[in-house]
């Protein structure tokens, strides 16, 4: 470990959550062995928010990285609601592209999200090929940790009951999603990706990483499923062995 890290909040947006927490090593940010963006899960429903993020973003600056811990707008009403489609989408995009205004090394720039925050790491890696969010700061790997990456297949087995339609605003018709917002409909990456999934996950199933890894594969990307032990929770336990996992992919990429 390099130290404590110091935390600053940063707004890249109006709004309560057009912000991000920018944690940075001891040595500040040209200490900083690259930039990991943490993008938080919980279905992209405006309940959960960057809390769930903050854990994981303290023990990656301790461990010498530049954490980003995100907020965008979520599905639902109060503060943390006024997402969906495109609106969620805009605010990952901004909120990455907000590094620019930083004075971090944007060489080395790898997106790691749980769950719902899984899906939209991944799409984040390809949303430079759309018109709409073209010349933004690219992303060089993602990390699904439990990621929900094919919305087709999540609104056919009700992954999060109505989540995916509700994000998308459609009905529960897996030929209603737009492509631009699905990472299975992306493929292949321009960069690598890790599936880091539980066995035992009964939130969002194995099988979204395990078809994912397959079909990136097939098209000729690269990208690895690392299937851990335990429940969908798992992953984000600063403390347990799938952390490590994730710990020792990022520790190849920077």
């Amino acid at each position: 470990m390099t130290g404590a890290p110091t935390q600053q909040r940063i707004e890249y947006g109006e709004g309560p959550s057009r912000f991000g927490e920018l944690h940075l090593p001891e040595g500040g940010a040209g200490a900083a062995r690259g930039v990991v963006v943490v993008i938080h899960g919980g279905f992209w429903r405006a309940q959960y928010d960057l809390s769930l993020g903050t854990p994981l973003a303290v023990d990656l600056a301790g461990r010498g990285w530049a954490a980003w811990n995100i907020e965008y707008r979520r599905v639902g009403s109060g503060p943390g609601g006024g997402g969906g489609a495109p609106e969620t989408f805009d605010d990952v995009a901004a909120a990455i592209d907000a590094l620019r205004g930083t004075d971090l090394d944007l060489s080395t720039v790898v997106a790691v999200g749980h769950s719902a925050g899984g899906h939209l790491a991944a799409w984040a890696a390809s949303r430079t090929r759309d018109e709409r969010w073209a010349g933004g700061v690219a992303l060089t790997g993602v990390v699904s940790q439990a990621g929900v990456l094919d919305l087709r297949r999540a609104i056919r087995e009700e992954v999060g009951q109505t989540a995916a339609p509700d994000l998308l605003g459609i009905e529960a018709d897996p030929d209603a999603v737009d492509a631009a917002y699905d990472p299975q409909q992306q493929l292949p990456l321009d960069v690598p990706l890790w599936c880091v999934h539980g066995r035992d996950d009964d939130i969002v199933p194995i099988n979204q990483s395990e078809e994912y890894v397959a079909a990136a594969t097939a098209a000729g990307a690269r990208a690895e499923l690392v299937a851990v032990e335990g429940d969908h929770f798992v992953v984000i336990d600063p403390a347990g062995p799938a952390w490590a996992e994730v710990v020792g992919i990022l520790d190849g990429l920077g």
